[in-house]
């Protein structure tokens, strides 16, 4: 990158930064749904998907100077410039809330696609009313495989589904094993729901193929006021690596009760969702040093790809802390929205699916790891490459595939 080309980026970031309010708010706007926990235990993730979702709005609607699709332009360029607003609502970690959201989303405020949802569990229902409607959902950041396996034509998801996760998990264990680190067993812990019960199916037979034992198999309530029992069966196993599934505050729960009870897992390699939220770090990180996780966003790459950083600034400028792996998902949901709307030049619904359908962007045009965004048939991007990151200090630094890798893992992760 050239001098010229710092500048009119800078120059861009500091027009982008100060506009963080939708001050071209008009009646032609195009308006989108995005379904979040607004309120609850997970609202910070609510919070920061609004955000990243107006982070990537504003590059739409406003010309700037970052290589990502529709930043060029003002708005739909093949809509008349018609520009993009977003209307939130609070699913509540609810799936029938999220299905009576999605409907009024629709029906009231005229959305022409829907953006969602953290929760797969609310996914789900907001699929199905997507798919009754007619509107496109794209699936952000709720990562349970079966949700692109229900023979829907309105879904698309462009970041990796739990079974890619795992996957890489059990890759990166199957490299340590292969240099000579001890990692004979897993322990599954995973919450009653649809990414919990989802993610330990994939894992358990994972585990199989790849020769692991599995040392303890331990399904938890979600949002549990206790988890002493489960606690004392993964410290009765002594497993060589922790698989855990479960957000925020089960997270915190779990770290606690594990110091409270003296055990301390050799290894934990996560499904993100609580592990890389910054409630959970700021309560219990301390006890979460070395920890493993997946994640479909490398920030420490930025280096590599000048959008990276340019986005993240953007993005702090609103929310204060960095992108992390679900609001980088939520900020390229809108990206690739924004996209297909271009190439669409309607807000038709079926129009609006073949142009999603027909989505095909190159990874230097994402900020993400991935190598394209390009659907299967079930809507599933498969192209979404995963990494997996180690939590040092107070953030996280890119370990693995090797091609990507920032720095060298620690194994154990106390060392």
């Amino acid at each position: 990158m050239n001098r010229r080309e710092i500048l009119m980026q800078m120059a861009s970031l500091s027009a982008l930064a100060m506009n963080t309010s939708p001050s071209w708010a008009a009646d032609d706007d195009i308006v989108v749904g995005a379904i979040y926990p607004m309120s609850g235990p997970n609202a910070q993730v609510g919070v920061d998907a609004r955000h990243a979702i107006d982070t990537a709005l504003q590059i739409i609607n406003t010309p700037t100077q970052v290589d990502l699709p529709g930043a060029a332009g003002a708005g739909i360029a093949s809509l008349g410039g018609r520009k993009l607003r977003v209307v939130y609502a609070d699913h509540q970690a609810d799936p029938q809330k999220g299905r009576a959201e999605a409907e009024r989303l629709i029906t009231q405020e005229k959305a022409v696609a829907i953006i969602g949802c953290f929760h797969s569990s609310v996914a789900a229902t907001v699929g199905t009313t997507c798919e009754r409607y007619g509107v496109p959902f794209v699936c952000a950041d709720s990562s349970s495989p079966s949700l692109h396996r229900r023979n829907l034509k309105y879904f698309f998801r462009p970041a990796a589904h739990d079974e890619m996760f795992s996957e890489a998990m059990f890759d990166f264990m199957d490299l340590q094993k292969k240099q000579g680190k001890k990692v004979e067993s897993v322990a599954l812990f995973f919450e009653d729901t649809i990414f919990g019960t989802d993610s330990s199916t994939v894992q358990r037979k994972l585990a199989a193929e790849r020769g692991y034992k599995v040392a303890a198999d331990v399904k938890f309530r979600a949002n549990s006021p206790s988890l002493s029992a489960e606690v004392q069966q993964l410290k009765s196993a002594n497993a060589d690596v922790l698989l855990p599934s479960c957000y925020t505050t089960d997270v915190i729960l779990l770290m606690n009760t594990c110091a409270q009870l003296g055990y301390k897992p050799r290894n934990i390699v996560a499904q993100a969702a609580g592990f890389v939220e910054k409630a959970a770090l700021d309560v219990v990180g301390d006890k979460l040093q070395g920890m493993i996780t997946r994640a479909s966003f490398a920030l420490d790459t930025a280096g590599k790809r000048p959008s990276i950083g340019f986005v993240n600034t953007a993005f702090k400028a609103r929310a204060g802390r960095d992108l992390n792996d679900a609001s980088s998902r939520q900020f390229m949901a809108a990206i690739v929205l924004g996209d297909a709307l271009q190439r669409a030049g309607s807000t038709d619904g079926e129009k609006l699916r073949a142009a999603l359908a027909a989505t095909d962007i190159p990874g230097d045009k994402t900020i993400m790891p991935w190598s394209r965004v390009k659907f299967d048939a079930s809507g599933q991007n498969t192209f979404a490459s995963p990494v997996l990151q180690q939590f040092k200090g107070t953030g996280f630094v890119t370990i693995f595939p090797t091609a990507v890798a920032m720095a060298q893992p620690v194994w154990p992760m106390n060392g």
